[in-house]
């Protein structure tokens, strides 16, 4: 990591993303470090997973996707979906409640908890969405790097939102704990984007001519880009929805084998024990500290 920071930081040829991505690295890798020596060390595959986020992120905006978006929309909207989607949902699968913590603390950042929460995380996103997929929005991110760049901060941070309402460590509503409510977000974000993409591919109208000399010159239409875009996005929205469905259910089943093993545990010592703290515990894995509880005689006692 030291070697990747010094070659990046080099004065006069680090670009934003490499900043960024040695930026999030250094916060992330220092706080891992320090819950180490806490005695609470994160698991391995959530250092790799976030690693894995950050490179990739970085990847697509300084390699030769980068240079591809600015002259095909396809490519253009690849180097999105890394960005919002899988990027994001990598890092995301790196964060914990302890990682995210002192943020907790600063007073700018404790809106988090409202903006993770899943209906304004999921508002937020679609806004996003469609506010850059505009043809006044889209284009101008293709003339002016400043605004490109902040496109993509935007897919990026919106992104992490979307997530972090799903997967992230943040305090949930209780009907979003049950399985059907994140069913449903996932859903509901299926909808937001299959909506747009199907707009890309069956419309017979080419909503960004800046692509026209471009495609042209690679002899590709600017209407068959607009549509292998549209084609992309919905392909990408069927793997990942499927997959993200998967891994919900099995998360529900695992939760519940967890909230019966909890009440049974309870009921075996003679402690009177809720099923909604139980599935509470399980959807926080906190269950074995909630056994050591009701071991102690706590019971019912405070979180």
């Amino acid at each position: 990591m030291p070697v990747i920071a010094s070659n990046l930081l080099h004065l006069g040829e680090a670009t934003p993303p490499e900043l960024a991505f040695v930026a999030y690295l250094l916060l992330y890798l220092r706080r891992a470090r320090t819950l180490a020596r806490e005695g609470r060390p994160l698991a391995w595959w959530r250092i790799a997973s976030f690693l894995c986020g950050a490179a990739l992120l970085t990847a697509v905006q300084v390699g030769p996707l980068d240079d591809l978006a600015d002259s095909v929309l396809v490519a253009h909207m690849a180097q999105h979906l890394v960005i919002g989607d899988f990027a994001t949902l990598l890092m995301v699968l790196g964060i914990t409640g302890p990682v995210i913590a002192p943020l907790m603390h600063f007073r700018p950042t404790r809106p988090l908890r409202v903006l993770c929460s899943p209906i304004p995380a999921l508002v937020l996103w679609a806004l996003d969405l469609y506010a850059w997929h505009t043809p006044f929005a889209y284009q101008q991110a293709i003339r002016h790097d400043l605004v490109h760049a902040l496109e993509h901060l935007c897919f990026f941070w919106f992104g992490l939102l979307l997530w972090m309402a799903l997967i992230g460590p943040l305090p949930k509503p209780r009907w979003f704990t049950l399985g059907w409510g994140k069913v449903a977000y996932v859903i509901g974000v299926r909808f937001v984007g299959a909506i747009l993409a199907n707009v890309l591919i069956w419309a017979q109208t080419v909503f960004y001519p800046v692509y026209r000399p471009t495609d042209s010159a690679r002899g590709l239409s600017a209407l068959s880009d607009q549509n292998l875009a549209g084609g992309l996005m919905m392909v990408e929205e069927i793997i990942l929805t499927t997959l993200i469905l998967a891994w919900v259910f099995y998360r529900f089943a695992i939760q519940d084998e967890e909230r019966q093993s909890l009440l049974d545990f309870a009921a075996e010592h003679g402690v009177e024990l809720s099923d909604e703290r139980a599935a509470r515990a399980a959807a926080a894995g906190s269950g074995q500290r909630l056994r050591e509880r009701i071991l102690s005689g706590a019971g019912e006692g405070p979180d």
